[in-house]
């Protein structure tokens, strides 16, 4: 048995200071509102000014430190031993537009990861994956990359080295590695694919989309729980022409992504969208690239895209912004210091509501039963430790 002794515990509706977290088998055995000192039998680590939170969970991240998840056969294991450095303990790897092959590879590596009968414990847990897919608007593309878009109308034919029939196909072949697909509703035939994917059981995502605010609200009505990176690389809110934006603030039914930087999204806006939502429908994401956890001006790729990595983001060798360099760790200080965000909504929006969205109810929030995947940050809100089902983190797997 573990005893965890001295920290805040942040719980979802209180914070326990100076608290005791006792791990037995891999969970969460109990939680005392004391530190209980030395206990017999089990192994004390004095955590006194730290802080512990649920492990993050990101369900919007392309890879980190040199690591894409469209590298090839074992890319999201390489991003997965990489990211509990950041506080993540679970992970959606998330693709950009590709062709069927690239698709097929991921959602193979995905089903892999998934079939483990136990995780790696020096690796966060791959959930499901996450397609920014080929069915987006071409006028909000951002970084990616144009001749990978297709019609949402999957049985078109005659669209160059492949279908959107095929990706559909590709999809639906490998449905239990699909955690969330992002497309745009308002393309040729999109409003028909959302309805499709919906009824499949897949969570249907609006983004990358310049759908107006009526259309918007059809798409959720037809399916989409979702929003990918809201005010990013989609319709804008204005006074008159509300857009996307406030067709998911306004909506109940979506929970919605926001890129906590300070640099996607302005933190007044992100303290607007949290105050319009709640944070139990705000999922802090990174939209992390492989340039995450590189120094400035370091290379890497997006997809097959070559990237750079810039003080706030990543870019393209244009300038466009492809992606960000922001880890979770960083999400959650954002939340507090920029946004406002009390220590118990940055943990709710960086574990729990991403943990509930993927459907995930053993993980995500600090409860007795619950599998101990935990953070403990410094009084600087710095990783400190990770704890994958019950078991500290190094990189090497000790």
């Amino acid at each position: 048995m573990i005893l965890l002794a001295g920290a805040t515990i942040v719980l979802p509706d209180r914070l326990l200071e100076h608290g005791s977290l006792f791990i037995e088998g891999g969970r969460i055995a109990a939680i005392e509102a004391r530190d209980v000192g030395q206990v017999s039998g089990a192994s004390r680590v004095d955590l006194a000014g730290s802080f512990i939170v649920p492990g993050f969970v990101d369900v919007h991240v392309h890879g980190v430190e040199g690591h894409d998840v469209l590298d090839g056969p074992g890319a999201a294991g390489e991003v997965a031993a990489r990211l509990p450095k950041y506080g993540v303990t679970a992970f959606c790897p998330t693709s950009i537009a590709c062709d069927p092959a690239s698709l097929e590879r991921l959602l193979v590596d995905t089903e892999s990861a998934q079939g483990l009968d136990e995780p790696p414990r020096a690796a966060a847990r791959v959930v499901a994956a996450h397609l920014e897919s080929n069915f987006i608007n071409p006028e909000y593309t951002g970084a990616q990359p144009t001749e990978c878009l297709r019609s949402a109308r999957w049985t078109s034919t005659g669209e160059g080295a492949f279908t959107g029939r095929e990706i559909v196909d590709t999809i639906e072949r490998h449905r239990a590695a699909v955690g969330i697909v992002t497309m745009a509703p308002e393309i040729d035939g999109g409003m028909d694919l959302v309805r499709r994917l919906a009824a499949s059981g897949l969570r249907v995502s609006i983004g990358h989309s310049g759908a107006t605010y009526e259309q918007a609200l059809a798409a959720i009505e037809a399916g989409v729980t979702h929003a990918t990176h809201l005010f990013n690389r989609m319709s804008a809110m204005s006074h008159r022409a509300p857009g996307v934006p406030a067709a998911v603030l306004n909506s109940r039914r979506v929970r919605c992504e926001v890129i906590c930087d300070g640099f996607h999204v302005h933190p007044s806006l992100v303290a607007l969208t949290i105050r319009a939502k709640g944070p139990d429908g705000v999922m802090a994401i990174t939209d992390g690239t492989a340039g995450s956890g590189l120094p400035v001006g370091s290379r890497a790729t997006l997809g097959s895209r070559p990237i750079v990595v810039t003080e706030r983001t990543a870019e393209l060798a244009d300038g466009t912004i492809a992606g960000s360099v922001l880890t979770m760790d960083g999400a959650f200080r954002m939340l507090v210091r920029d946004a406002g965000a009390s220590l118990i909504e940055a943990a709710l929006m960086c574990a729990t509501t991403p943990a509930a969205q993927l459907g995930l109810t053993d993980t995500g929030r600090i409860a007795v039963g619950t599998v101990a995947d935990l953070t403990v940050l410094d009084s600087q809100f710095r990783v400190q430790s990770t704890y994958l089902r019950g078991r500290i983190w190094t990189s090497a797997g000790t």
